[in-house]
């Protein structure tokens, strides 16, 4: 299973507001798609827990990519990678993110 709540989240860059879009990201990958009123869009559908692990990576990065690019324009994603926990075996994933195009035309 992909441990969702123990997402590590890498940011390619250093500015005052990278911390924010940490949090903010945080929030968005640890919600459930449905979970939040009055959106019920925000966060990742959990569709990928049925699906055999080859499969579930896919899926689940699927999600985070275009969920990434709707809620948090300022980053995109770079790359996801996944890390076995030797304590439960769930997989950890890494979301390596990249500065988004977000104000460039500024």
């Amino acid at each position: 299973m992909i441990d969702t709540l123990n997402t590590l989240i890498k940011l390619d860059f250093s500015s005052d507001e990278a911390e924010d879009i940490r949090k903010c990201l945080a929030t968005l990958y640890s919600t459930a798609a449905g979970e939040q009123p009055l959106d019920r869009e925000f966060g990742l559908s959990r569709e990928y827990l049925n699906y055999p692990i080859p499969a579930a990576k896919s899926v689940y990065a699927l999600e985070v990519v275009n969920k990434t690019a709707i809620y948090e324009p300022r980053v995109a994603v770079d790359n996801i990678t996944f890390e076995q926990d030797n304590l439960n075996g769930n997989l950890i994933p890494t979301i390596h993110l990249v500065k988004g195009d977000e104000g460039e035309d500024e």
